[in-house]
């Protein structure tokens, strides 16, 4: 007999111990620095935005997709692993009570997100809306709170269904329920907004029913979903700290691959220069990583008007990319064939240090074209001899002593 409540505290209990390990990691100085500009630079320039808010600015269409698509997203954390599949399958039966604290833990965790977005689209939705004051507001936050668990239970229910493509099929109908009821409600239509919410509640009691005639839960995809929310927290956490137990993932990307080596010679001294560009293009963690970096960096810098503050975005998202693509140091830590290479670890070394230059002053020559296109001269020259300067400063005074 499985103590369903007991097994859940246990459960729990791992998972905190396990994310509040790296979360310590995460939310150090260096990030707690570099989110408190970004998050003040960008409220107040989104101030300053909305004293000239446009005439006829789709707000309504604004807070219906973030509301609809927040309130659709809700996926149930099961904390489930996979010795479950031979030990837990049979006593199913027995698990309802953990399964009703999965639900309601993976409710609770995902508020900060729907506080989040009330308290950024807020400014905006006062400002286009005067007149329906913040009751309304509030009456909006009431309607994704309930949405979303809508939505949740919906989800759950769709666990039971072995078939992706039914599985996505329901998750953009309910996705664009929950957008059509937010851009309804934003505008005070109550009465559609009460037609489509009672469209949503007819859609999730059919999809409950569908589901009470499946055998079970479909054990095999839960482990699968959990274990992949699992490593996307892994992946972040590794850019901050050594994660032993992450499974990476590895494309090939051969056009790339073949783009970034051809410059290099099949020397023993480019043995690790070879090793740390293939690396940076197949493993699942760099490259996106490096590019949604430059990416976000390269909006502050296009949209934030004054020149002084673009400059500081492109020093910090410069920073940014470096410091987490240092962890390419530590990618092969556990490979120990590396070690008995003929290949010395001064090599090693220059190869990494080399080549984050490279990726710093290949970031920095993007951001000065923005400039460039911009016709910010001074901007223009600013990054480019800073953004360099700080590229050989950082190189030689934070990576290189790190580099052991």
């Amino acid at each position: 007999m499985i103590n369903a409540k007991e097994l859940w505290t246990e459960r729990f209990q791992a998972h905190i111990k396990e994310t509040s390990r790296y979360l310590k990691y995460i939310f150090n100085g260096h990030i707690a620095i570099a989110m408190f500009f970004f998050i003040s630079a960008l409220a107040y320039y989104y101030q300053r935005w909305l004293m000239e808010l446009p005439e006829g600015f789709p707000t309504a269409w604004v807070i219906g997709i973030v509301f609809g698509l927040t309130a659709s997203y809700s996926p149930v954390r099961t904390l489930l692993k996979e010795p479950d599949l031979v030990f837990l399958l049979p006593a199913e039966h027995q698990l309802k009570d953990y399964f009703r604290r999965c639900l309601g833990y993976s409710f609770v965790i995902q508020l900060y997100l729907i506080f989040l977005v009330a308290a950024a689209l807020g400014p905006l939705y006062f400002e286009s809306y005067p007149a329906l004051g913040t009751s309304h507001y509030l009456l909006m936050i009431l309607a994704l709170l309930v949405v979303k668990f809508v939505n949740m239970l919906a989800n759950w229910w769709m666990l039971k269904e072995r078939n992706v493509n039914i599985r996505s099929t329901d998750q953009v109908v309910r996705a664009a329920l929950s957008i059509a009821l937010f851009f309804l409600l934003a505008q005070n239509h109550l009465l559609f907004t009460v037609v489509l919410f009672l469209i949503l509640l007819g859609l999730t009691g059919y999809i409950y029913r569908l589901s009470k005639q499946k055998a079970g839960l479909v054990f095999d995809l839960l482990v699968v979903k959990d274990q992949a929310r699992m490593r996307t927290f892994y992946r972040i956490a590794n850019m901050f700290t050594d994660v032993p137990h992450l499974k990476n993932t590895v494309k090939k990307r051969h056009a790339l691959v073949r783009l970034l080596t051809a410059s290099v010679s099949y020397r023993q001294e480019e043995t690790f220069t070879y090793l740390y560009r293939i690396t940076f293009i197949r493993s699942s963690d760099y490259l996106g990583m490096y590019f949604r970096l430059i990416v976000i960096g390269g909006l502050a810098v296009w949209f934030v008007p004054s020149i002084w503050v673009k400059v500081a975005f492109a020093i910090l998202f410069l920073y940014l990319s470096a410091f987490q693509m240092m962890t390419l140091w530590n990618h092969h830590r556990v490979i120990v064939w590396l070690d008995l290479y003929p290949v010395k670890k001064e090599w090693k070394q220059q190869a990494m240090a080399l080549f984050l230059k490279q990726l710093m002053l290949f970031q920095t020559v993007l951001f000065t074209l923005l400039f460039l296109v911009q016709w910010h001269l001074l901007g223009v020259v600013i990054v480019a001899v800073g953004g360099t300067l700080f590229t050989y400063i950082f190189i030689q005074s934070y990576v290189k002593p790190r580099l052991v």
